[in-house]
């Protein structure tokens, strides 16, 4: 296949990263075409959005040319500014204090995504060392929503979900210890699984992160890329300390299966703070409606696991591994970090963590793992429990403030994510998937929880949600043209 420029822009644009993957193992693309295509596209948008913060062009190019197998072989990726390392390039996580840091190595998780055929054109921005639900660092400046430029995108990561909703990317990384992939999902129209705990390797520098409540993944347009995803990078490296358990079938090859009968709960309280915005309400009885239409049992069901006392327990016990984190970025960075390099959260966050007795870090890990069993007990009845992503709309840009230095006064305000974190404690498999836009076009998210183990249920049902309400050719006002 011959193809102009402007229709290869066009073609990049509407498929999903499979589809482009197609294209180029039957040579109607090839790999170098997709580069110039992702980095053509990402030029004309980034300035508008603020997503891509490191540029590795020159490197995705040659990658191009030694592209071989695996799943999504040429097809463009960009990696989150946190977490995963890549050897050689920087990394930041929206800090100054590290704005010089080289990765020495590959993580396992890249050198998998590597393995699956992705080419990796760069770094999407984050907040300052992750901790918001909105991208919004000194260092790089805000990420801003495709969809409605005055509202945040959602984060940690946010510029990995406008990079994807708007098409410089079919797929990017996502990390989560908060809700930092289903979020920027729900804010930007996107799906983001976050998998069971010990589906993603840590290895080989960590064993855990948070006691298994940081999760490394993706945000993409369609529920098949997302399994195809979890296909080539799922797996656990020796001495790993969680072993969730395998489906009978690639992930992939489940979705095409029609899900049998599932009892799906759903909720319409939240577990504290203010009620549900109208908009998220109707996404979620709306959802509830179509999966009994699809043949499910649906009834509605009210968590009573103490949420509230659980997000002060969760944020005493990340404020002291945030400590630990920081005094092993001084080995790498030659100095200990001092006040004027972190904005005034994260600043109070460490002051947090190390002001903690042990007896009171030790009281913080027994009680979230003590919630983690609460919730996982409370929901085993129920096959996918159904609640929404956020209990309000996306935030306006400034919202979230990180010049806040009071760490109690900010955190409380989390009661937007208050269905996030209690599934990264517990390490249940959830994600995000699109529900319904507002009259403004804001898109809404709607959250499918599984049993431990069983991504492959919540994946299939939101297979069949997306064949019933189909979202991927819905476009962001920010969006490449096709």
């Amino acid at each position: 296949m011959t193809t102009t420029t402007p229709d290869l822009l066009r073609l990049y644009a509407e498929s999903d990263a499979l589809r482009l993957a197609e294209l180029v193992k039957t040579r109607q693309v090839s790999s170098s075409e997709l580069v110039e295509a992702a980095i053509s596209t990402i030029d004309s948008l980034n300035p508008k959005l603020n997503a891509v913060v490191i540029e590795t062009f020159d490197l995705a190019r040659q990658m191009a040319t030694q592209a071989s197998g695996g799943p999504f072989a040429g097809v463009p990726f960009l990696l989150k500014d946190i977490g995963s390392m890549w050897e050689g390039t920087r990394l930041t996580a929206g800090l100054a204090y590290r704005k010089d840091f080289v990765c020495g190595f590959d993580s396992e998780m890249v050198r998998r995504i590597k393995a699956a055929g992705f080419i990796l054109l760069g770094r999407t921005n984050v907040p300052e060392n992750g901790w918001c639900i909105a991208t919004e660092p000194r260092l790089y400046g805000p990420t801003l929503n495709p969809w409605n430029t005055a509202v945040t995108p959602g984060g940690s990561s946010g510029g990995s979900a406008a990079a994807v909703a708007s098409r410089m990317v079919p797929i990017a990384e996502g990390t989560d210890g908060g809700g930092s992939i289903r979020v920027p999902a729900s804010c930007c129209g996107l799906v983001g699984l976050k998998p069971s705990r010990g589906r993603i390797t840590y290895g080989p520098a960590d064993v855990e992160i948070w006691f298994g409540s940081v999760f490394f993944f993706a945000l993409t347009r369609t529920v098949r890329d997302t399994a195809a995803y979890l296909d080539a990078t799922a797996g656990t490296l020796p001495g790993d300390p969680y072993t969730p358990p395998l489906p009978a079938k690639s992930w992939l090859d489940g979705i095409g299966d029609r899900p049998r009968r599932l009892r799906i709960g759903f909720t319409l309280t939240t577990p504290w703070g203010p009620e549900f915005a109208p908009e998220v309400a109707r996404a979620v009885k709306e959802t509830a409606v179509l999966l009994e239409s699809l043949g499910h049992n649906v009834e509605e069901y009210d968590l009573t696991t103490d949420l509230g006392s659980a997000w002060l327990d969760y944020n005493r016990m990340n404020s002291v591994q945030t400590v630990l984190e920081f005094d092993e970025l001084a080995k790498t960075t030659g100095r200990q970090v001092e006040e004027s390099d972190l904005v005034p959260l994260n600043w109070s966050m460490l002051e947090r963590g190390r002001s903690l007795s042990a007896s009171e870090y030790a009281a913080s890990v027994s009680a979230i793992r003590k919630a983690n069993q609460r919730i996982q007990m409370e929901l085993h009845p129920y096959d996918v429990f159904l609640t929404p992503t956020l209990t309000q709309l996306p935030r306006p840009v400034g919202y979230w403030d990180m010049n806040e230095a009071d760490f109690d006064r900010y955190n409380a305000k989390w009661t937007d994510a208050a269905f996030m974190f209690a599934f990264n404690l517990s390490g249940l498999p959830a994600m995000s998937v699109p529900a319904t836009w507002t009259e403004e076009q804001i898109p809404v998210g709607v959250q499918f929880v599984g049993r431990y183990g069983d991504e492959a249920t919540i994946l299939g049902l939101a297979a069949q949600v997306e064949e019933a309400r189909p979202w991927l050719t819905r476009r962001p006002r920010v969006c490449a043209n096709f």
